[in-house]
């Protein structure tokens, strides 16, 4: 089988490949490397990308039954001045729920809710109602930073840059960019919990990764 620029064309597609000819438009090998060091790359996000979900999910999901004092807190929704739209996320995870032939529970819905529904909580929109009670997620956050601002933007960037890994867009043009990623989403873990950084280093292979990407291309 010979791995040329036709077969990476034909199968990944011109478009998507025209950037990475583009960079090296007189050495197609280096270009077909650059490729597969951007798949290594963001497969090596995926420990700490998922770790996130579930911890920030869980986190959340514990202060707003503290807050609400009952499992399907997201019940308060549609009665609650500030919360209604975010009854469209709940309304669309009980969907998928049902769609399955499963019966709906709380933790199901809770386990279906997209990372976009979590981060949004902590957006500007729902500071007023939520945030004194969600900032209580973050219990190792240092209290000179602890802002609801300081937390929902590195939230929201972590959730463009993972939704750029899951649609196979290219994130390694600056490997120090993406350095600069992992290291403050290591940190908002530790905010959740002091453990997860140390817990999280014996299975992330991201250092790793990184310092071979950068042999292979000398990237920076």
């Amino acid at each position: 089988m010979e791995l040329n620029k036709d077969f990476f064309e034909k199968i990944f597609s011109s478009e998507r490949m025209a950037k990475y000819f583009d960079k090296y438009p007189t050495d197609p090998a280096r270009a077909m490397l650059h490729y597969k060091c951007n798949l290594e790359l963001s497969e090596s996000m995926y420990v700490s990308l998922s770790v996130l979900e579930v911890a920030l999910r869980n986190a959340i999901s514990r202060e707003l039954r503290k807050m609400t004092g009952r499992d399907d807190w997201y019940a308060i929704f549609p009665t609650t001045p500030g919360l209604r739209p975010l009854n469209k996320y709940i309304t669309l995870a009980t969907h998928h729920i049902s769609g399955r032939h499963e019966t709906v529970t709380p933790s199901k819905i809770i386990a279906e809710l997209t990372l976009g529904f979590w981060v949004s909580l902590l957006n500007s929109e729902y500071e007023r109602v939520l945030w004194k009670d969600l900032r209580k997620a973050f219990p190792y956050m240092p209290k000179n930073i602890r802002q609801r601002k300081n937390v929902s933007a590195p939230l929201n960037r972590f959730r463009n840059f993972r939704n750029r890994i899951f649609h196979n867009e290219a994130i390694c043009w600056n490997i120090n960019h993406v350095r600069a990623i992992h290291t403050e989403l290591i940190q908002i873990l530790g905010w959740i919990n002091k453990d997860l950084p140390l817990w999280i280093a014996q299975s992330d292979r991201f250092p790793e990764v990184c310092n071979e990407i950068n042999k292979s291309l000398g990237l920076s």
